[in-house]
């Protein structure tokens, strides 16, 4: 990318996002912060209890993410956030409104077999279906691309920079 953008990369949880967005910040050359450190520790329990969260729960924590973001408008960075729905990246925008999404989506059933084999993460595959009943796919206004997750890390990494690149054309 020509210009250093933030980017934002959502999706359900076990797509991959905090596999991909380091790999993605270090190809890009900027920092990288994990969106799961932004949550407070009220969310990371009830998630760890299988609890979907409320939106009264994620105002907090996307205000904080769209901080880092907007502290980062200019210099570029990427910062991982579920952002399933609009409303919510419409949040994360008030904050750093020249961010762009990087949506990584896959099969639900890759998804959760990737979910399974992950250890120490508090949000379990339980919460996978209301994750898949909350998304709201990018929409045309959003500045953003979906990606595929089916491949290697780095093969899903190559094909986000090919994808964000093309933004920039």
């Amino acid at each position: 990318m020509s210009t250093p953008h933030v980017i934002v990369v959502m999706g359900v949880a076990g797509t991959g996002k905090t596999t991909i967005g380091p790999l993605l910040a270090a190809e890009l050359g900027v920092p990288y912060a994990e969106g799961d450190d932004f949550h407070p520790a009220a969310n990371i329990a009830k998630m760890s209890a299988g609890v979907p969260l409320e939106d009264e729960d994620r105002w907090p924590w996307l205000d904080a993410i769209g901080r880092w973001a907007h502290d980062r408008a200019g210099l570029g960075g990427v910062v991982s956030s579920s952002a399933l729905k609009r409303v919510y990246r419409d949040r994360l925008r008030e904050g750093a409104p020249d961010a762009v999404f990087l949506h990584l989506t896959g099969d639900r059933s890759l998804i959760e077999e990737r979910m399974a084999e992950r250890r120490d993460h508090f949000m379990p595959t339980a919460l996978l279906d209301s994750q898949f009943a909350t998304l709201q796919p990018l929409q045309e206004d959003e500045a953003g691309v979906p990606v595929d997750v089916s491949g290697t890390p780095e093969e899903i990494t190559q094909r986000a920079v090919a994808a964000l690149r093309r933004l920039d054309d």
